[in-house]
């Protein structure tokens, strides 16, 4: 058993390589092998958003507070609310953030294959991010 206190494991700013705004990540777990689901609580403060990206394993996010959205590649913008949950498919391109106007937070649950978690892509445009 291992028990991870609240507090013990620093808070980080999200590089600005793969996010827009300000956003903090809140590691949670990260099982060691053979298991390879890894968690985070990501907090993006209004107009905060990740940059598009892909999951090899797939992602299920979990809103914890406030107002967000989603947007897989080809679709539209989804708000989503606390209670929420979001599974992207394994290599579905997407990106999520908070609203303008709207913090948001989520916790993050995805899986690693061969050591990796994510594929980062490009910045999610203003024009994307407003349509």
């Amino acid at each position: 058993m291992d028990i991870r206190r609240n507090g013990s494991q620093p808070s980080s700013k999200g590089s600005a390589d793969y996010f827009t705004g300000t956003v903090r990540v809140d590691p949670l777990f990260q099982a060691p092998e053979p298991a390879r689901v890894a968690g985070a609580s990501v907090t993006f403060e209004p107009g905060a958003r990740t940059a598009w990206h892909t999951h090899p394993l797939g992602q299920t996010l979990v809103v914890t507070a406030g107002l967000g959205w989603v947007q897989r590649d080809g679709g539209p913008i989804e708000e989503i609310r606390p209670g929420d949950v979001i599974w992207f498919a394994p290599g579905e391109k997407h990106w999520h953030g908070a609203t303008p106007t709207t913090a948001m937070t989520h916790i993050a649950i995805q899986e690693a294959l061969n050591g990796k978690l994510v594929d980062w892509m490009e910045q999610v445009s203003d024009e994307q991010y407003r349509a």
